[in-house]
Formats: structure tokens, C-alpha cells, sequence
């Protein structure tokens, strides 16, 4: 029997994946793995027992990815499963930046609150939110992943000139990409050309601030951006000063904080991006599923910090070990009768996968220098 953890509520549809073999509540002791949203982990005490950490969405700031490498605990997430739902959050962040929508939705009740004549008072005042149509504007989405993807075929759709950018486009997406959308080789360029600016990046150190006085300056005056990745994307102070000189027209955020709400000009969503029933579910499917996957089959798929390997079985026992600068020689040889083998690195960790029909010391795997954590599995 496995022992499962939920950290937050997890949609009973992905849950289903998981059979009778897990136990699944959100206070069992031992957990075997933890299937988690928003929660923070940084400050968990994981037990010995903790296989695997899967993440119902795709960022993960709130594991603490090398001390879960460190022990050899797997962290996976969940790539593209609520990518449609942010996509139309991006949709109508566009429209939202452009057309004060919010703002005077809020008016109009604030009027009603004070007694006005609503009919008269709308003609007079509807000429504060006025704004511009995105139809022949330039929208530049920065990171073509999953929902950068989609955003850019929106924008196509909707008849903006779409620019993109992204060091690390991969073959998939850009064969996925509209052959309208026009890929570029520098940020830069895309802040150039941008009359909207889309931000669908990780947020990594690398990433930070990604938006700032800097970036601003070669962007147009008027621009209007769009964040719908992580907050930390967007230096606040460099923000402030643009949508206060004008510099940016609007800025419409799904992570807000005092300061950004605070902030004229910024329109704040509560992070809504993936809380859709649809997305709810389609991140705790793909969840669950990597969570079985690899507890059965010793299968890692979208991990986040450790060697991504499959391996279909070709013996009645598999062993699956973890290491930091092994010897992957010397692994494989304490390992008697192996049928076949595979192996991948990330960074300093290798993750092998070793088939056989004998039996197996588990105790002298774990033996080899800078082994981390073995695991015997049977069919």
C-alpha cells in the first residue's frame, strides 16, 4: 500500500487515477509521495519514506527543488495541463488592457452605490475608458512553452501581428506555432516591436525582473504588458514609474501584490489563471498519473530536478537508483544478471534503471560511492 499526501484539495478526477493500492488523505504519516498546489514546502520536514513530490501546475517555487534532489526525492510537474485556461485568461487580459473594462465596470457600480441616474450618468462619463481595439496591433509574447504557444495563436486569431521570442524554443512548439507568428532572436526585438507585451517565462534568478527600466526603454511609449506567469517577472519600482510617466498604458496582472494593487493603471486578477474546473483537473490527471508511473514502473517524466528516464520492462525485477557523481560502472555491477539498463544526467545526478531476473542485494547497490537512493521493484 502506498501512502499519499495531499497538501491542498486535489480535483477527484485525477485522484481516480490512483487505485487501491494508494491511500490517499491529506494526514497520513510516512507518505510515500505528496500531490500538492500552492502549498509551501520549503519549511517540511520530508520523511525517509518520500518518493516523489508532484506539483499540480507547472510552477514550482513553493518545493525546495535541491533539498528534494539532495535526498533523492523526485519533484515532477505538470507542463501544458492548464495551458488552455491561461490561454483565455490572456485573452482577456488583452481586451482588459486595452479597453479599461474593469474600471469601468467599477464605476458603474460605484455610481449605482451612490444613488446616480445610471443611464444619464454613463453617457457622460462612459469617454474615461475609452481605449484602443487590439485588431492590427503587435502583441510580443516572451516564451513560447506550452502557453506562450497558444497565446501567439490567439493573437493571430484575433488579427494582431504576433512576435515571438524564446532562447529555447523547442522543435514541437515551433512547428505548432502559426507561420503568421514571426520568431525573433533577441528580446530586445520583441520589446521593440511590441504594442503588447505577453510574459510567459519560469521564474528562475535568471528570469527576474525580466521587465524593468531597461526593458522599458526599448519598448514604445504607451506599451501595455501582460503577466500572467510569475510576479516576480516585473520589477514593481520600474512598473510604478512607467504607468505613472505614461511610458505603459496598462499593466493587467494575475499575481498581485499591496504594492501593484496599489498602483494606477494596473489591473489585478486574484491568480485566476488556472482555476478553471478544466485545469483543476487536467493538472491533478497528469499529477497523479507521474505519481504512479514512477512509484510502479520507476518512470520519471517531467521532473523538474532529477534525470527524466523511461523504460519499458523487460525482466520480473527492476532497480531504480539515484546518484551524485557515481560510478555508473560500478552501479551496474552490483547489480547481478542484468537484462538490459538505461541512464540519463541532470546537472550533477544520474537516475539509472537496471532490469533483471535475480535477485537483488539492495544494500550493496546503495553501497557504491555517491549513491543517494535505491529502489526494487517486482512485477
Amino acid at each position: 500500500m502506498y501512502q499519499v499526501k495531499t497538501m491542498n484539495k486535489i480535483s477527484k478526477i485525477g485522484l481516480a487515477q490512483l487505485d487501491d493500492r494508494f491511500q490517499i488523505a491529506d494526514d497520513v504519516a510516512n507518505e510515500d509521495a505528496i500531490l500538492v498546489r500552492s502549498a509551501k514546502l520549503h519549511d517540511y520536514d520530508f520523511p525517509a519514506s518520500l518518493q516523489c513530490i508532484a506539483r499540480a501546475g507547472a510552477g514550482v517555487n513553493n518545493i525546495p527543488l535541491d533539498r528534494a534532489a539532495e535526498a533523492g526525492i523526485v519533484v515532477f510537474n505538470t507542463p501544458g495541463a492548464n495551458a488552455n485556461g491561461v490561454k483565455e485568461l490572456a485573452v482577456a487580459a488583452l481586451l482588459m488592457a486595452s479597453r479599461k473594462l474593469s474600471q469601468g465596470i467599477t464605476w458603474v457600480k460605484e455610481q449605482a452605490a451612490a444613488g446616480a441616474d445610471i443611464a444619464a450618468v454613463v453617457e457622460k462619463g462612459k469617454s474615461a475608458f475609452v481605449g484602443p481595439e487590439i485588431m492590427g496591433k503587435t502583441l510580443s509574447v516572451i516564451g513560447l512553452g506550452a502557453i506562450g504557444l497558444l497565446v501567439a495563436n490567439a493573437g493571430v486569431a484575433l488579427g494582431m501581428k504576433v512576435v515571438g521570442y524564446d532562447p529555447f524554443l523547442s522543435v514541437k512548439n515551433a512547428l505548432a506555432l502559426d507561420p503568421a507568428v514571426e520568431v525573433v532572436p533577441t528580446m530586445d526585438e520583441a520589446f521593440a516591436a511590441a504594442d503588447y507585451v505577453s510574459l510567459h517565462l519560469p521564474m528562475l534568478p535568471s528570469t527576474k525582473g525580466t521587465i524593468n527600466e531597461a526593458a522599458f526603454g526599448k519598448m514604445k511609449d504607451g506599451v501595455r504588458v501582460i503577466n500572467l506567469a510569475r510576479g516576480e517577472l516585473v520589477d514593481n519600482a520600474s512598473m510604478k514609474a512607467a504607468l505613472e510617466s505614461g511610458k505603459c498604458a496598462a499593466y493587467v496582472t494575475d499575481f498581485p501584490d499591496s504594492e501593484v494593487a496599489a498602483m494606477e493603471g494596473a489591473v489585478c486578477i486574484p491568480h485566476l489563471g488556472a482555476s478553471t474546473p478544466e485545469s483543476e483537473d487536467n493538472c491533478a490527471i497528469m499529477a497523479s498519473r507521474q505519481v504512479k508511473d514512477y512509484l510502479d514502473n520507476g518512470n520519471i517524466v517531467n521532473s523538474v530536478n532529477l534525470p527524466v528516464l523511461t523504460m519499458a520492462w523487460a525482466a520480473a525485477n527492476r532497480v531504480c537508483v539515484i546518484s551524485k557523481g557515481a560510478d555508473a560502472a560500478a552501479v551496474l555491477a552490483a547489480v547481478p544478471g542484468v537484462v538490459a539498463s538505461a541512464s540519463n544526467t541532470r546537472g550533477d545526478y544520474a537516475y539509472a534503471i537496471i532490469d533483471t531476473n535475480e535477485a537483488v542485494d539492495a544494500a550493496a547497490v546503495s553501497a557504491v560511492p555517491g549513491v543517494i537512493r535505491v529502489r526494487v521493484l517486482s512485477k
